[in-house]
């Protein structure tokens, strides 16, 4: 089996139904891209929900998530962090466990290196990160980390595959304008097994 990076498994989770992996509706996620996009348009963005400590947090952490590569652009690129600020403003049961995650993280980055998460080294950023990645390798007093980063990856990938940055790495084709349909091409039908 081919060793996969962290984008193809999370470009593979967008491809699945997201309302069943998700907390959070197709039509939230896509709601909130269209505001990201509107506020893209304007200009700087000023974050209702987080802090600006919380948003730099969110920042650095969503380019660990999905950070960019040869074929598009990082999360922060995409405007996740702008999609989380709109996901947890209309979601006011979920604030709590958004903000009592990333003051985990800081926590953690201060008993572990003396220094907030923003400040660490990449190399103590990912330590921290390792830690928590990984539901089954789950170490004891990590599981509050552990649930906070499944969200914070949902919650990226979902900004991250609704935006049009999303759309095109994955090459979707749907909402397309096609004049003439001319029926399935050869080679897949051949490919099929059928006539």
């Amino acid at each position: 089996m081919a060793t996969l990076d962290r984008r193809s498994v999370l470009r593979a989770m967008a491809a699945a139904p997201l309302a069943a992996a998700f907390t959070w509706t197709h039509e939230e996620a896509m709601h909130a891209s269209e505001l990201v996009k509107a506020t893209q348009a304007q200009g700087a963005f000023t974050p209702a929900f987080f802090t600006a400590d919380e948003y730099a947090t969110v920042r650095v952490l969503v380019d660990y998530i999905i950070p960019k590569d040869d074929k598009s652009g990082s999360a922060t690129d995409a405007g996740v962090p702008e999609f989380i600020d709109f996901m947890m403003t209309d979601q006011p049961n979920r604030q709590n466990a958004m903000r009592g995650g990333l003051a985990w993280l800081d926590h953690e980055c201060q008993r572990r290196f003396d220094k907030r998460f923003t400040v660490c080294t990449d190399a103590e950023r990912r330590q921290v990160l390792d830690d928590i990645s990984w539901p089954e390798r789950i170490q004891p007093g990590m599981r509050p980390g552990v649930t906070f980063f499944n969200t914070m990856r949902d919650l990226t990938a979902s900004g991250f595959w609704t935006s049009e940055m999303g759309i095109n790495d994955i090459q979707y084709l749907g909402n397309t304008f096609v004049p003439t349909w001319t029926g399935c091409p050869p080679e897949v039908l051949k490919k099929l097994g059928l006539e």
